[in-house]
C-alpha cells in the first residue's frame, strides 16, 4: 500500500535538489570545457629544437663560426 504523503518526502523542496544537481552538472562540464581549451593552448604550440634556434641564431650574426661549431658539436653529443 502507498503511503498517502508519499509525494512530500521533501517537504516541497525537492526541485531544489534537482536544481543544485543540474547546476552542478553545468558547472563540471564547463570546468572541463575550459580545462581543455587552457590545455589545448599549452600543449599545441609548437616546439623548436636546439638545431633550429642555433642555425637562426648563427644567421642573425648573433654567434661567430667557431662559436656555432662548437655549440653544435656539443648539441650532437648530447
Amino acid at each position: 500500500m502507498q503511503d498517502i504523503n508519499s509525494n512530500y518526502d521533501y517537504f516541497g523542496w525537492g526541485w531544489i535538489l534537482w536544481m543544485g544537481f543540474i547546476f552542478l552538472m553545468f558547472s563540471s562540464i564547463g570546468n572541463w570545457g575550459y580545462a581543455y581549451r587552457a590545455h589545448r593552448k599549452v600543449d599545441g604550440s609548437p616546439r623548436r629544437d636546439a638545431g633550429a634556434i642555433l642555425n637562426e641564431r648563427y644567421a642573425a650574426g648573433e654567434l661567430t663560426r667557431d662559436q656555432y661549431l662548437e655549440v653544435k658539436s656539443d648539441i650532437a653529443a648530447a
